[in-house]
This record gives C-alpha cells, structure tokens and sequence, in this order.
C-alpha cells in the first residue's frame, strides 16, 4: 500500500518539491484529511467494476482513492502546471488517466466512451472548484452522460440550495433544475480545517442519484427551465409579476399569462418558491402555445 497523498505533511512536501502555488482564479483547495476522502468515496457506491470521473484532481488526494476503489478513473485538470505533479504522485495507480482539459469545454461524453468502454457503472466524483460548480454540475446532467450520479464537494450554501425543497428560502431554480434530473442529498459537511489554503466557507457533500425518467414530464424542457428561472427571478415578487417581466413579451401577453395559471390552477399572486417541480410543469406546459 502506498502512502496517502493526502496527509498535510506529504501534500506540503509535493507542493514544495514543484514550487507550487495556488491560483485563486481557479479556486484550488486541496484536501488534506485521508478520512473524509475515504467517506467521499463511500458515498459513491464504487466497485472493482466501476468508473470514477473526477474534475479537478489537484495533486491526486482524491483520484488515488479513486484509483484503489475502481476499475479506472478518469481525471479532468485544466492546470497544465499540475501535470507533472499528478504523474509522479499518481504513478502508482496505471488505472488513473488524466486529461488536461477544461471539463466545461471537453467532450465529456466522447472521452467516457473511449476510457470506459466496457464499464457500465459509472459516476462522477469530485471535489469541485467552487467559481464553477453549478455550470459543471448543470453540463454534467444536461450532456445526458451515462452516468449513475454525481458525489461532489461543493460550498455548503450551494448544496443547501441544491437539495432545497419547496417553501424554503434556499429553494429556487437551481434546487429544480437539479432535482428534475436527479434525486438531490447532503450527503455529508464538511469544516475548512481539512483544505490546504482553507477556503472562508464551509463546505458540504453532495449526492445527486440519476433518475431513470426525468422527475416530471413536460413538453419543452428548455422552456420549462425559461419558467422557473423567471418566476424567480425577483424572490419577493409574484408568480404574475415575474412571468410578465421576464418572458418574451410578457407585459403584452398578460391576459395569457392569466389564463395560463387559471388552466393550472396556480394562483397569480403565489410565489416562485411554493411551487413544487410538478406545479411548475403544468404551468409551462399550459403557457407554451403562449410563447412558442
């Protein structure tokens, strides 16, 4: 068994041998507590017949546990100056893969089908930087990859927001937008103590479990996310007030809008966060001849 990467005084010994620094533009946080990795991977389910994806591996703490708990891992670093580093770290492990790539602009579903093929079990696991995590999570589950889920360390606000239900005040766009393709926990919480530099927020875990069918049907997907991104666009606003400023035309297409919530039975004066995902379906789908 080799020794872990992530112990503060190994991490602080690799960081030195490469002169490393972190670059706060690309929000690197390095994990330095072997248990919470270990828990992180727990939560994923991994088997020797799995696949592991991970975005930002940073000096490989996670991708190793990754590595010893899967058949492989597949690894996307956008910091050239990481390269080095993850070769020597990760050069124990030949089932780990890196490729130096932005994941948000990388053919995520091209490099599955080349790295994976003959893996079926497949999930993401990631300590995400936390500048991007809702575009990554968001381009994870609308690329439709074949992917059980996602295990992700992310700021605890997003993950509250994330696994919000209806009715709260962390429950918006996001919390549906999420749950429409997935089924949304906290898996765990997680102190700053255990990154090296430490961030000023805390953090969380959060397991998102893919849906076999999306959580409700609508007839334009697209157009349901333009809904509920509207209705929220002004929180103390009304249903009605956010609709005719916010969709196309709106304030000329009152009298449809009306009618719209009249057909789903949705009162005007409601707002955007009582509404639950099968509200706001009924409602985009009785709005879309509005606004097609």
């Amino acid at each position: 068994m080799h020794k872990d990467i992530a112990t503060p005084v190994r991490t602080r010994a690799i960081l030195e041998k490469y002169g490393f620094s972190f670059k706060k533009s690309l929000g690197q946080n390095f994990l330095i507590d072997t248990n919470i990795l270990r828990r992180i991977v727990d939560h994923a389910n991994l088997t020797e017949e799995s696949g592991a994806i991970e975005i930002g591996p940073g000096i490989g703490a996670l991708t190793e546990q990754l590595a010893r708990r899967s058949k492989k891992v597949l690894a996307f670093e956008i910091d050239q100056r990481l390269l080095p580093i993850l070769e020597e770290t990760l050069s124990p492990y030949p089932n780990a893969a890196i490729i130096n790539e932005d994941v948000l602009k990388a053919d995520v579903k091209g490099a599955i089908e080349k790295e994976f093929s003959g893996i079926n079990d497949i999930m993401v696991v990631a300590n995400l930087p936390y500048y991007v995590t809702t575009p990554i999570i968001m381009k994870l589950l609308e690329d439709k990859l074949p992917i059980r889920g996602i295990v992700c360390m992310l700021q605890k606000e997003v993950a509250d927001r994330i696994s919000a239900r209806p009715g709260t005040k962390d429950y918006g766009s996001l919390s549906i937008a999420v749950q429409y393709y997935t089924e949304a926990e906290t898996a765990m919480i997680v102190p700053k103590t255990v990154f090296v530099p430490q961030p000023n927020v805390d953090s969380a875990v959060i397991k998102l479990t893919k849906r076999k069918e999306p959580a409700v049907k609508v007839k334009s997907e697209s157009f349901f996310f333009q809904v509920t991104k509207s209705s929220f666009a002004q929180r103390r606003k009304t249903l009605l007030n956010n609709l005719t400023s916010q969709l196309p035309e709106g304030k000329q297409k009152k009298e449809q809008i009306l009618s719209a919530l009249a057909m789903a039975e949705i009162e005007p004066g409601r707002r955007g966060e009582t509404l639950s995902i099968e509200e706001f379906a009924r409602l985009s789908d009785a709005l879309l001849p509005h606004f097609s």
